[in-house]
């Protein structure tokens, strides 16, 4: 049987987490608002910005960016949380009619919903700008 990664190993794990979601997470804001990465629809297509689509892929791009560098991170994360719930019900269960994942092709919000919910909870960890700027306050002088 092997033996677990030490403890100590756990915050850094964590912001490794936070850092390549993050990225995951922010390129889809980039796809909607700047057609990066293939953008919509893989051709470079973009959406408005005054539409459901068009405040999803600002969230996804700030809050994307700030978990990225853990700056607000238990905010930003419990706002992407949030965005992402709503798409799941939203998009997926009322747009396509099922309930379940594995049917309404929303398995992406669902699991990006619950990661955030975690740094909701868990903050940045050590490798964030949230770390620096506690130990910043914290010393003195």
């Amino acid at each position: 049987m092997t033996q677990p990664l030490p403890d100590r190993f756990l915050p850094v794990v964590q912001s490794l987490v936070r850092i390549a979601v993050g990225m995951a997470y922010f390129s889809h804001g980039g796809q909607k608002l700047f057609g990066w990465f293939g953008g919509m629809g893989g051709n470079g297509g973009t959406v408005e910005l005054m539409s459901r689509f068009g405040v999803a892929g600002v969230v996804e791009v700030v809050c994307g960016a700030a978990l990225v560098l853990g700056l607000g991170t238990r905010w930003a994360a419990f706002i992407a949380s949030g965005e992402m719930a709503v798409a799941y019900w939203w998009v997926h269960v009322v747009g396509r009619g099922e309930l379940w994942w594995w049917a309404n092709g929303g398995e992406l919000s669902l699991v990006y919903c619950f990661v955030w919910l975690g740094f909701a909870t868990w903050g940045g960890g050590s490798l964030s700008l949230d770390a620096r700027l506690a130990a910043r306050r914290s010393t003195p002088g």
